[in-house]
This record gives C-alpha cells, structure tokens and sequence, in this order.
C-alpha cells in the first residue's frame, strides 16, 4: 500500500512511454519493499516494522523537506495530514499484518480492489454518480474475492491464518479507499515531499503512543533489511508520483498490475510460494473489473499498488 499523492493531469510533454516506464520500475521496486516487509514482520511483528520504518522514513523525508523551500503546513492542513496519517496507520497495520499470513501473490490481488471501494466511497462522500458500468466492475470485483477465499477452503494447512490474513486484506483495502479521497485534497494543499514527512512523522508519534507497550529494539541484523525497505520504498513512491505527473491514469493504470506477477515471482523466490489457479482466476476477475471501472472514473480507480 503506498503513500503517494498522484495526478492525473501531466504536468510535462513527454512521450506516454517515458512515464509508463518509469511507473513499472516504481512498481517492482515497491513489489520488493513488500516482500522484504513480510519478512520484517514475520521477525519481529507487525507494529515493531511499521513504526521503526515509519520513523526512519521520518528522517530521510525530513532531510528532503529540510534541504529545499520549505514553510510549515497550516492548522487546518495538519489537521488533514493528521487525519491521513491515522487512517494510512491501520492501512499499514492491517496490511502487513495480512500479508504475513497469505502467499504474497493473494495478498497483492486481493488488495486491488481497493480501487472498487473508493469509486463508492466517491458517491457517498463527494456526492459522485456512480455509472452502470462501476457496479457491474464492482460485482466482477466481489465474485473475484470469493474465488480467492474459495480456494483457502480447499487447503487444509493454516486455513484459518489465511481467512484472517484475507480478512485483514481486505480491511486494510476499505481504509486505502478512504485514503486515496483524502490523497485528493492533500494534493491541493502541500507539496509530496511535505506530505512524505508529515504522514510518515504522523504515523510514527501515533503509534509510538503505544511504545511503553509493545515497542522491542531491532536486532542488529534488521536494521540493513530495514534500511532497504525504506529505500524501496522512497524510491518507487518518488517514481510513481513523477510518472503520474506526466501522464494521464489511463496510460498508467494498467501498468500497476505488474505488481501481481512480481508478487508471484518474488513469493516463489522468497518464501516457496506456489500460487494455485484459484488466486490467478480471482486476481484476473479483480483486475479487469477496476480496469472497467478505470473508464467510469480514472482519478479514483487506482489500485493499491504493491503496498503502502
């Protein structure tokens, strides 16, 4: 799930193909940070990865912010990054927390229909007239989620890890839905890399509330891996924004797909992860539904990416 601000509107006249190349090298680096994430949560947990990266990402965004013209964000601007930040927290948390718990492939197909969600978040919060063709989307994008928790009945071994991990999944989609909205008005008030430090800042003080608690000290060895999340993860949000500032969402949209094929082959690689045809039949039906819904609406049906 990333964090980025994109447009749809391009901001440069560059060939289509420029920024569709850049935004597939953004999506495979953004597929590694979710495969290197498992990783640190299955070592450590869930909250302990989210907020030691959440705090290093702190401090590279904050020397960005630092170095450049910069001017503190309004009240009623933080108030909207405060708010992001809460709702980009259970996205992470609920998120990685799945993911740890499904072949990586499952959890990236799942998650794309985080596009459907927000198209219907679009008509309840911004009065948004939502087209024949979105509930028809919507309805191929559900009948795809039920193929994929369809096939976990089959499978005898950790069967109730993977309807939990799906559930998490598939929460953590609703809240990215409300994100990318609140993503919209965020873009109209500050700069991406205002938005990068604030949100990662936000999240850190939000969840460190919790520290006394459940905060450990990362081992010595997590902290190279940590480190690399974090630049995957900078990297492949700073290519996606400059590939959608470029180009229109219809060019790109269909680029971010990618990340299910890296998701099976970093999930082979990686962790032995075989992925079973229920998975490809599913993510196939979920992907061709937000694509239909793309036409109806191409600023709201953006997938949700390899991960936040």
């Amino acid at each position: 799930m990333r964090d980025l601000v994109k447009s749809s509107h391009p901001a440069g006249a560059v060939s289509p193909m420029v920024p569709v190349l850049v935004c597939a090298l953004g999506i495979f680096l953004l597929s590694g940070m979710d495969a290197a994430m498992k990783v640190l949560v299955i070592a450590v947990g869930v909250y302990n990865t989210v907020l030691w990266r959440s705090m290093l990402a702190t401090v590279v965004a904050g020397a960005g912010w630092s170095a450049g013209p910069r001017t503190l964000p309004t009240p009623s601007v933080l108030r909207l990054h405060v708010l992001r930040a809460a709702v980009v927290g259970v996205v992470l948390l609920s998120f990685f927390w799945g993911l740890a718990r499904l072949p990586l492939a499952e959890a990236i197909g799942l998650s794309f229909v985080a596009p459907l969600f927000a198209l219907l978040l679009a008509a309840l919060l911004l009065g948004e007239r939502i087209q024949r063709q979105a509930i028809w989307a919507s309805l191929a994008g559900i009948a795809g989620v039920a193929i994929i928790v369809g096939g976990q009945f089959g499978q005898t071994s950790h069967a109730r890890d993977a309807l939990l991990g799906t559930a998490a999944v598939l929460v953590s989609t609703v809240f990215y839905a409300y994100n990318l909205i609140l993503a919209r008005q965020q873009a109209l008030l500050a700069k991406p890399i205002e938005i990068m430090l604030f949100q990662n800042l936000c999240v850190a003080v939000i969840l460190g509330l919790a520290a006394p608690w459940l905060a450990i000290a990362l081992p010595r060895e997590l902290w190279l891996p940590l480190a690399g999340v974090t630049a995957l993860s900078l990297a492949g949000q700073f290519l996606m924004s400059w590939a959608y500032a470029r180009a229109e969402a219809q060019y790109l949209i269909p680029t971010e797909y990618s990340a299910f094929i890296w998701a099976i082959a970093l999930g082979f690689l990686f962790f032995d992860e075989a992925v079973t045809w229920t998975t490809l039949a599913g993510a196939g039906l979920i992907v061709a539904s937000c694509l239909i819904a793309a036409r109806s609406n191409p600023r709201l049906a953006e997938p949700i990416e390899a991960a936040v």
